[in-house]
């Protein structure tokens, strides 16, 4: 997304505040992970690809706690769940009656989930970069350092030290893009929240 160079004085009067709004959304995103310690809001998501939407859009609500629990429930078009309770991740999905659970590293890891619901550094698992500021929204992109991180970068959306959106490009081409809205800061949240015990009848898959 960087404008081209055609002369240096152009460049230098729309590459600076570019770069500026960009640093802009990194300090914001510190300032989020630092200060905001849980939140609830709601979401919205759908997948591209070069030929435009190929998904239906997905829509539900959310919860976090720091560090790394966290509950993303869809509720449309079809139900589905996913919670983590800071040592697993389980994953319902009720039409299919399964619930498929792994440790929080090997689903996490180094995933736009660690960015924004856990409490590291972001520098210590992406290359971050600045990135111009579009839709009224102040960007930047990580990209993961390791190879197994089963996408090629994340661009993260930032306005008034909240993330409002975030589009992930994956190792097929395809973007999904995340909308998120109605974000409640530092709510009291108890535990049960982060808890999930699989329905009788279902097959428990652990990975």
């Amino acid at each position: 997304m960087k404008t081209l160079r055609r002369l240096a004085a152009v460049a230098a009067l729309t590459l600076a505040p570019a770069v500026a709004l960009a640093a802009s959304a990194q300090e914001q995103l510190r300032a989020f992970v630092a200060t905001v310690s849980s939140a609830t809001g709601s979401f919205s998501q759908y997948t591209v690809n070069n030929q435009g939407r190929t998904q239906p859009a997905q829509t539900g609500v959310f919860s976090f706690q720091r560090p790394g629990k966290f509950k993303w429930a869809v509720q449309k078009p079809y139900e589905q769940l996913v919670v983590s309770d800071g040592r697993k991740v389980s994953q319902f999905d009720p039409d299919l009656a399964q619930v498929t659970e792994r440790k929080v590293d090997a689903a996490i890891g180094t995933s736009p989930a660690a960015i924004l619901f856990g409490s590291g550094s972001l520098e210590q698992s992406f290359d971050v970069s600045a990135l111009p500021s579009r839709d009224g929204v102040d960007w930047l992109r990580a990209k993961p350092r390791t190879a197994d991180a089963g996408f090629s970068r994340v661009d993260i959306g930032m306005k008034n030290n909240l993330p409002v959106r975030v589009e992930l490009l994956d190792s097929f081409g395809q973007t999904t893009r995340v909308d998120l809205s109605n974000i409640s800061a530092n709510p009291q949240l108890s535990a049960k929240e982060f808890e999930f015990v699989a329905p009788k009848g279902v097959d428990v898959v652990k990975m």
